[in-house]
């Protein structure tokens, strides 16, 4: 195994640089496997380029600074040194993927139980660069990630789709794995993505698209080669590769008449389709299937539920360690836009709570943030905090779909933070991370294409980090999250740019929210491609994605009182402050009630005012990141090639959002006959 090198393709936060305090030092790497052979090697680059020696065998080089050595060890290790011995002793275990990290004596020390703990005890390092090497002691810090397991799901087709192309909802170019229907030849990109996810913490990865396409459906059988030639690349990285598969493929792929999961026919299929996958690859994580949604095959077509779905899978799959990621985005998608009972929000909730307690111990629910689709502003899903004897996982969308599509800069970690720290049963209660940490873990749609910047928008990269990081510890700090990623994307460079990416990026979240979906509206995009504004694209369609508005007022009546029974599906408090006019939140008034446009909200504004006055300050803040940005123009700071990427997607932003400032009031204007308070123009 060799460290990636690739040409002209951005480093994102791995560059050279980063390496140097460890490059520039001696180094000794203690112990067995191929994670530890793969630390092995990042040292003995690093200290090819940044300490002239030529590391080999479980030393890395004798050059280097003297007195300021590293041990990175497996605490087991043949010949442990001091004072790695004394580091090992005070720290305890580590856990499976866990390290302590300490300096004694002159020398920094990371000890780990197992190979991953070092893999990801060197990355710490590479982030902390000369920080770790300090002349003062540094006390013994033991890391460990909250959660197990810490996934992307790729949403890449085989076969160009039609309507999707290579990558659904994929803003930054074609596929990392496939290519116009093949396997890529050169698959050295897949392993520096692999590389750039370790140092992020994500340890899972699912190569395909949930929606399963005929071709697609062909990697558990003629094509698991493909399989396992990604899976080769992921390994030394410690990630593991997932599939995702069809429902039907007893039916599609093995000729079978039927998928029911109680047959035991279909039951043989999918213990042999898995003995397969893993007599090819023998650390195959598992399967993601989107079963009953949006026309994709399921077990209602049998009369079963979704625990007998799942467990069908699941059976398959445990003997061989496997798990089955079972998505619960499962919902009417031909339902009459006449009919107000019908409640999309509701739709996860009725089919999935009853069956709580009845999965397999190896399966593991995935459940969407929120109860619609990764709006820019939705309540956290009731799902979470109904179904307390099913393994959950939580999933949130990296790709910005709904958030901007990498043309806009949308730093979503601050959403995140927010959504995993929400408290469903009140502040006594556990937090969604409780949840997902107690269960199975985070799961993210990656937003990584084979663009030169990896993710479209070279500060899109920010959000596939943060989501590794708040995957490994959901406590971290955004800001202080942002600050790691500019530290390793700009070594050297970061101290005269934090203060410009920290104002462009902190909340431009809630900027993005300003200019497009106020108080909880969604969905207010045009139909298809979902980028741009477009008020009642949905409005009359079969998607179940409404809002209602007409001259008299807008917004969705979720009460139990009056409305669908949707704020019935929270525990309490929440059911309580949601049913309640006067105690929604502001931010999501809409989302549950249906409101005159004079309605007065809790800062003193009208809702027909608030809707205009954030249209309108959306557009002067993105107007404000163009010029911050401007001025790094030749300063040196930035490259720039990447400042001409950022400078014109900024451009491009700044259109956009007048286009939603001028669709979104003009449209409000006219339905409400309410002017601006302020006088501005509105069309």
């Amino acid at each position: 195994m060799t460290v990636p090198q690739l040409t002209g393709v951005h480093p994102a936060w791995l560059p050279p640089e980063a390496f140097q305090a460890i490059g520039s030092r001696r180094v000794l790497v203690l112990g067995e496997g191929a994670l530890v052979d793969t630390v092995r090697e990042e040292v003995a680059a690093a200290r090819a380029r940044h300490g002239g020696g030529q590391g080999g065998g479980q030393a890395g080089g004798q050059g280097g600074r003297e007195g300021a050595g590293c041990v990175l060890a497996l605490s087991g290790a043949d010949g442990l040194p001091e004072p790695a011995r004394a580091v090992a002793a005070e720290a305890g275990p580590t856990g499976a993927e866990g390290y302590a990290l300490a300096r004694r004596d002159g020398v920094t020390v990371v000890v780990a139980d197992a190979p991953a703990g070092l893999l990801y005890g060197l990355f710490h390092l590479v982030r902390l660069g000369e920080a770790a090497f300090a002349p003062a002691d540094r006390p013994v810090e033991r890391h460990a990630p909250a959660a197990a397991r810490r996934m992307l799901d790729h949403w890449d087709n085989i076969a160009v789709h039609p309507v999707m192309g290579q990558v659904e909802r994929g803003y930054a170019g074609g596929s990392l794995f496939w290519r116009d229907g093949e396997l890529r030849e050169d698959l050295t990109r897949v392993r520096a993505y692999a590389r750039l996810l370790a140092a992020a913490g994500i340890n899972a990865v699912a190569i395909n698209n949930v929606n399963v396409h005929a071709t697609e459906a062909r990697l558990l059988t003629d094509r698991l080669d493909e399989v396992a030639a990604i899976a080769a690349e992921l390994r030394p990285y410690g990630i593991r590769a997932h599939v995702s598969v069809g429902f039907a493929s007893p039916v599609v792929l093995g000729g079978l008449p039927t998928a029911d999961p109680l047959d035991e026919e279909v039951r043989r299929w999918w213990a042999d389709a898995a003995d397969r996958v893993y007599a090819a690859v023998q650390d195959f994580g598992g399967f993601v299937v989107k079963a009953d949604s949006e026309g994709q095959p399921g077990p209602f077509a049998y009369g079963r539920s979704h625990a007998d779905g799942a467990d069908v899978l699941a059976a398959a799959l445990a003997p061989h360690g496997g798990v089955v990621h079972w998505r619960a985005f499962v919902y009417d998608h031909r339902q009459d836009w006449r009919d107000r009972s019908t409640d999309r929000a509701r739709a996860a909730c009725d089919h999935f709570a009853p069956l709580d307690g009845r999965f397999a111990e190896n399966v593991i629910l995935q459940v969407k943030h929120g109860p619609m689709d990764f709006q820019p502003r939705e309540p956290v899903s009731p799902v979470i905090a109904a179904m307390p004897a099913t393994k959950l996982a939580v999933e949130l969308q990296v790709t910005q779909e709904y958030t901007g599509q990498q043309r806009h800069v949308c730093y979503l970690a601050p959403m995140w933070s927010e959504l995993l720290a929400f408290r469903p049963w009140g502040e006594e209660g556990r937090s969604v991370a409780d949840v997902a940490v107690g269960g199975g873990g985070l799961v993210a749609v990656s937003n990584a294409g084979d663009d030169p910047y990896w993710t479209g928008h070279p500060l899109a990269q920010a959000n596939l980090y943060a989501f590794g990081r708040l995957a490994w510890d959901p406590r971290l700090d955004p800001a202080a999250i942002l600050d790691e990623w500019a530290d390793l994307t700009f070594p050297g460079a970061a101290d005269g740019l934090r203060g410009t990416l920290h104002a462009i990026m902190d909340g431009s979240w809630r900027t993005y929210e300003r200019y497009t979906a106020p108080l909880g509206v969604g969905f207010m995009v045009r139909p298809g491609h979902h980028y741009g504004p477009d008020v009642d694209g949905y409005e009359y369609t079969p998607w179940g994605t409404y809002h209602f508005a007409d001259r008299d007022g807008v917004g969705v009546d979720r009460t139990r009182a009056t409305g669908t029974g949707f704020t019935g599906q929270y525990p309490r408090p929440w059911s309580d402050v949601y049913e309640s006019l006067e105690r929604c939140p502001d931010e999501l008034l809409l989302f549950f009630h249906h409101v005159p446009y004079g309605h007065v909200l809790r800062g003193g504004s009208t809702v027909i005012q608030h809707i205009y006055d954030t249209h309108f300050a959306g557009v002067e803040e993105v107007s404000a990141m163009r010029a911050r940005w401007d001025k790094l123009d030749g300063s040196g700071l930035v490259d720039p090639a990447y400042h001409a990427r950022v400078a014109e997607l900024l451009a491009e932003q700044q259109r956009s959002a007048e286009e939603w400032r001028d669709q979104v009031n003009t449209n409000f204007f006219r339905k409400s006959g309410v002017p601006d308070a302020r006088g501005r123009r509105i069309h």
